[in-house]
């Protein structure tokens, strides 16, 4: 699983019910804070879960990755 970093975008195996599978990340930890694309809906999922869920990440974060 690659690393993720605030403001990166992520596409998840499974659609939104508005249609979409782009996420933003807005909060990493244990739990990971995500905010939908289209719609604006904001969810926190377990670091486990998010990872199971992940299919893709794209780099849109602001640099701060070690």
């Amino acid at each position: 699983m690659p690393q993720v970093c605030i403001g990166d975008l992520v596409r998840l195996k499974k659609v939104h019910p508005c249609g979409s599978y782009e996420w933003k990340v807005l909060r990493v930890g244990s739990d990971v804070s995500l905010k939908c694309c289209q719609c604006g809906r904001r969810v926190v999922l377990e670091r486990g879960e998010f990872e199971r869920r992940v299919a893709s990440v794209a780099r849109g974060g602001n640099g701060s990755r070690k």
